[in-house]
């Protein structure tokens, strides 16, 4: 049969491999062939991986011995460049990275490889995770399948590109601030950040560890599940995860009830189309049967500056490991200090080197009480602030994921303040740590293209199964 790639989620292609439709080869050569047409002018991967089919032979093997069979068996995915898969060149889209193989499996690349997926490639992202529009990648941006003229969003925006464009069927990103959802949005796509501590971190590239978080691209919110539930749990080898049983699983309830904070959701700087497009998916969730009750996080607000002096400082620390010795490139100076000094000043690009400088800066005698401590202080606010509206009842808090549609290439890579706005919807879950998935909203109707919309739904720690079903409930209700 021929293979609608367009149409075609990870639950259709899996029925579609067991009863025999197609295979997994015919299906790694149906993404490898849209790959080649199209990822000269996206390039949203790096590299593609040169035993694509190989991979998919031994998932056929699987599938028609009828034997470790998992839904993921054969599904072809695409993986960003800071996640490790043993034996691959893995960059973070960096120089100072160039020409470095991966000695061990992420966990999540364990996981997935223990499940019969087949690995497409790497994809392109903001150098070390760091930017909202993947124009930071030291090997050139990528571009919106939907508008080759616009950002797909960043740090994750090559994972996004490649499942927009039909070049996996789905992709695992990481989000620090924003890095799953918004690309999601800007490509249309259901995008899930989990609970800080729910997927391991082993073998992902830290950017700000006690802010990342892997997760996954896909074309539905059962498909983002399926993946999850692969990826998930506990790891003696990260010891910030955290058990399913944590936090507890809640019952799901007969009736959700949807938070808005309506100050913040439509406060200032909110795009005009962004904002109708919000209004009318409140009016969707209600006609899908949930309550929605207005909800006060009164220092939501201050989010992105408690964000902006804790990621620099993270950074600071994480990327000292980069220096040229150990592994990666090395520029050679007169001394071991000029080494680092050359290494680190030509390899590392403007917005890596901007977050260092930063860093060290709030973390530094003098200003670390003054920036940091406060940072921190008010970052205990904010959790305190979401735990209270979750505790009085409420299921999931919803809130545009971005403040417009996807922005011009290089309309904003001069005003870095105007980048870090970019953020503001995403980053209150990350500084939380709370869960968060990104649903296709609608369009935007700009210079005669339909540019994706995106909604974000928030829940307590732990409460994947409750984003899954409301999520569920939005598409339907959506179409």
């Amino acid at each position: 049969m021929k293979i609608d790639l367009h149409n075609l989620t990870i639950t259709s292609a899996h029925a579609h491999l067991t009863k025999g439709d197609f295979t997994a080869r015919e299906l790694a050569e149906a993404y490898l062939s849209i790959i080649e047409k199209k990822n000269h002018e996206i390039n949203a991967y790096l590299e593609v991986f040169d035993d694509v089919l190989e991979q998919a032979d031994e998932a056929d093997k699987r599938l028609k011995a009828k034997k470790d069979v998992h839904v993921l068996t054969g599904i072809p995915l695409a993986m960003k460049d800071n996640i490790l898969i043993k034996g691959r060149r893995a960059g973070a889209a960096s120089k100072i990275l160039e020409g470095y193989y991966a000695t061990y499996d992420a966990t999540v690349s364990r996981k997935l490889k223990e499940a019969g997926a087949v690995f497409l490639g790497r994809t392109n992202m903001d150098e070390f995770a760091m930017g909202g529009s993947t124009e930071n990648s030291a090997y050139g941006p990528t571009k919106n399948p939907h508008d080759t003229s616009r950002v797909p969003g960043g740090s994750s925006g090559g994972s996004a590109a490649a499942v927009s464009m039909n070049g996996a069927l789905a992709a695992l990103g990481s989000d620090t601030g924003g890095s799953i959802r918004q690309p999601a949005s800007f490509c249309g796509l259901v995008g899930l950040k989990p609970t800080y501590g729910s997927v391991s971190r082993y073998g992902l590239m830290a950017m700000g560890s006690s802010l990342d978080v892997i997760g996954p691209f896909a074309k539905t919110v059962e498909d983002a599940q399926i993946i999850f539930d692969a990826i998930h749990g506990k790891d003696p080898l990260d010891s910030t995860t955290i058990s399913e049983n944590t936090y507890g699983v809640k019952t799901l309830p007969k009736k959700f009830v949807v938070g808005v904070p309506y100050d913040f959701a439509l406060g200032e700087g909110l795009h005009k189309t962004s904002a109708e497009n919000f209004k009318k998916n409140i009016q969707h969730l209600e006609a899908a049967g949930c309550e929605i009750r207005e909800v006060a996080l009164p220092n939501i607000k201050y989010s992105l500056a408690s964000y902006y002096i804790i990621i620099p400082a993270e950074v600071s620390s994480n990327v000292a490991r980069y220096d040229g010795v150990k592994f990666g490139a090395l520029e050679e100076g007169k001394d071991l200090l000029g080494d680092y000094l050359l290494t680190r000043g030509r390899l590392f690009g403007k917005e890596v080197r901007r977050r260092i400088i930063l860093g060290t800066y709030v973390l530094s005698a003098g200003y670390y009480d003054a920036y940091y401590g406060k940072a921190v202080a008010v970052r205990s606010l904010i959790r305190a602030d979401f735990k209270k509206v979750f505790d009085s009842g409420v299921h999931a808090v919803v809130t545009p994921t971005a403040p417009s549609p996807a922005f011009k290439i290089g309309e904003k890579t001069g005003d870095p303040l105007q980048m870090y706005l970019e953020d503001i919807f995403t980053v209150p879950a990350n500084v939380a740590g709370i869960p968060a998935i990104s649903i296709p909203s609608g369009t935007a109707d700009i210079d005669s293209k339909k540019l994706p919309l995106g909604v974000q739904f928030m829940a307590a720690h732990g409460q994947e199964q409750l984003l899954f079903e409301i999520g569920k409930k939005f598409e339907k209700m959506r179409g």
